[in-house]
């Protein structure tokens, strides 16, 4: 059984001065130490943490910035989609301009280029000119090649697909089109377009023969 101690206080006698001192029980004082609020003797819960307040502010923060960021995401999606557009609609004007996009013209767009370039006294709608004919320049140019390889792999298909159509020996034909790389995707597309005309004219037995001669390309076809 556990003994209980008082802290009593107790006699000493000094026989030789026939005196005697009390002494009392040492007690050691302590810095008391809020552990919690509400009854936790035994300290279960742990001393008191610091930085709640920072945490919550933090956590607001992130949901603030993740807000933000999603609000920024959108506003590039939008852009993509806008520059898409764009894009699609320099495509069509390139196609319908080409002939007039030439030399003179670049020439006439890079002189005001640079007058913008090196202008004495540059305002914000100078540098806003500037940013935007360079971007426009670019697309333009981007466009030329890409319309210019498009209709020379074009031209190259409709030579292809008649030099097939005229042959006496397509089986022949279309090995040696192998071997110069002549059969891709562009004659293949120039053949299904000719196809969907054959069906649209009720031309049957055109139809027919080019959709095996389609089954005969896709055993070729690489590209």
């Amino acid at each position: 059984m556990a003994a209980l101690s008082f802290g009593m206080a107790t006699t000493a006698w000094n026989h030789g001065t026939n005196t005697h001192t009390h002494t009392r029980p040492r007690t050691h004082t302590r810095t008391p130490t809020i552990r919690c609020i509400g009854w936790d003797p035994e300290g279960i819960l742990g001393p008191p943490q610091t930085g709640h307040i920072a945490r919550l502010e933090f956590k607001r923060r992130l949901e603030r910035d993740a807000d933000a960021r999603e609000a920024f995401d959108r506003q590039v999606r939008e852009e993509k989609q806008r520059r898409q557009e764009l894009r699609q609609d320099i495509e069509f004007e390139i196609a319908r301009m080409r002939p007039r996009l030439n030399e003179e013209f670049f020439s006439q767009l890079k002189s005001e280029l640079g007058q913008l370039r090196f202008a004495v006294n540059k305002t914000e709608a100078t540098e806003d000119r500037l940013i935007e004919l360079e971007a426009l320049e670019k697309a333009i140019q981007e466009g030329i090649d890409a319309y210019d390889k498009m209709q020379g792999e074009l031209i190259k298909a409709r030579e292809s697909l008649t030099k097939i159509l005229t042959s006496k020996d397509v089986k022949a034909t279309l090995l040696q089109m192998v071997e110069s790389s002549e059969i891709n995707r562009s004659l293949l597309a120039l053949l299904d377009e000719n196809i969907a005309d054959a069906h649209r004219s009720n031309q049957k037995q055109a139809a027919e023969y080019m959709e095996k001669l389609r089954g005969a390309l896709l055993k070729y076809i690489t590209v």
